[in-house]
């Protein structure tokens, strides 16, 4: 099969997206990654075939203060940028990360099927839950209903015009208004990290994170058999600026050995129990007995998948409803406000506490139950050529 997957070059969506090409690949099909030229040279190296996601350059008619004006005419635009390449590949199916919405439009307009693929849980509002990123557990009771209700109202408004916007965005580039969705929908988390809905969606599929690694390179540890705590700074623009350096200063007499994980910048004047670079962290997480992160999904879903519990100090975007959801259930400790006192108290804490570990071993076991993407997309590929 040939199949097109789109997505941005933010690593919290490229590398999900990088990691369901070699899936088809394993599969025998053909997959064509539209996305950054940033990630070219490794997806190349592991044999995707690349082509330049075209219309991520700001305009200078883009309103980046509205979000449903940057995600909807922004997502047209690159519907229409990269329309003739995605033609003239022939593709029987897109996947279209949840972020890259012209992906979709694309595929509407070739009228070919396509997969939307969430690398996180599914963010759809819900008539049965909290606003999605409130961090909180649905309500409880008829008050904690009504609490729900009143937030959903809220929010009904923002929602609304979100959808008045993709309407205006898809009449532009010649688009019936009403969207039809997806095909199926790829929601690529744990279990764990999910909540249960009423309103599930019948076309939405669990397939467990879409993990990868961009490096092969083995992080050297610190010397000594203290335990190991990886520290893994967000990769978002929303992430919480200079934790680092913060948690080398909490951590600092601790007892403890430090690895900092990093895709950029290095720390420099380390003391002699930390390391830092870049380094292959499933292979830093078999040796680590605590992370600290922003809690963005794929270093959350990455830890529990090793059994590894989490200090998360969440930044913007979704990390505070994902480090909400971890703690929940069990997992994870949230550091707000930040401080070196309180980040060292929850490692501390968590390394005398084997509730942790064992909630976030209860999470990987939980992964088992995820289905196979790539038979999914087979499938709504023969569904569409059948209808």
């Amino acid at each position: 099969m040939r199949v097109a997957v789109v997505a941005g070059p933010d690593p919290g969506h490229a590398f999900p997206a990088i990691a369901l090409c070699l899936r088809f690949l394993a599969a025998g099909d053909e997959p064509v990654l539209f996305t950054s030229p940033r990630w070219f040279d490794a997806a190349r190296d592991a044999g995707i075939s690349v082509r330049r996601l075209k219309g991520l350059a700001p305009r200078a008619e883009d309103d980046d203060e509205d979000a449903g004006a940057r995600i909807h005419q922004r997502a047209a635009h690159i519907s229409t940028e990269i329309l003739p390449d995605l033609s003239a590949m022939l593709p029987e199916l897109v996947v279209s990360d949840v972020l890259t919405a012209g992906g979709g439009m694309a595929a509407e307009r070739l009228k070919v099927p396509w997969a939307e693929l969430s690398p996180h849980p599914l963010y759809l509002p819900s008539k049965g839950l909290p606003p999605i990123g409130s961090g909180l557990a649905p309500g409880e009771g008829v008050r904690g209903r009504a609490r729900d209700a009143v937030l959903r109202t809220f929010t009904g408004r923002d929602i609304r015009r979100g959808e008045a916007q993709r309407e205006l965005a898809r009449v532009g580039v010649g688009l019936p208004a009403e969207d039809p969705g997806p095909t199926v929908r790829l929601v690529a988390t744990l279990p764990a990290l999910e909540v249960p809905r009423p309103d599930w969606p019948e076309n939405a599929h669990l397939i467990g994170p879409l993990l990868w690694e961009p490096t092969d390179h083995v992080l050297e540890l610190p010397p000594g058999d203290e335990p190991l705590v990886m520290v893994a700074p967000s990769t978002a623009h929303t992430g919480v600026t200079g934790m680092v350096d913060l948690v080398l200063q909490a951590l600092d007499g601790a007892g403890v050995r430090v690895a900092v994980s990093t895709l950029d910048t290095v720390p420099t004047d380390l003391p002699p129990w930390a390391t830092a670079g870049l380094g292959r962290q499933d292979e830093l997480l078999r040796h680590a007995s605590v992370v600290i992160g922003g809690g963005g999904h794929g270093l959350l879903a990455k830890s529990l998948l090793a059994g590894v519990p989490v200090v998360t100090i969440p930044g913007g975007g979704d990390q505070w409803e994902l480090a909400n959801r971890a703690v929940r259930q069990g997992s994870s400790l949230l550091i707000r406000p930040l401080t070196p006192e309180s980040v060292r108290e929850a490692v501390q804490r968590i390394l005398v506490d084997p509730a942790f570990t064992e909630a976030a071993r209860s999470a990987a076991a939980d992964a088992a139950v995820a289905s196979d993407p790539v038979q999914i997309c087979h499938a709504a590929r023969e569904s569409a050529r059948a209808s």
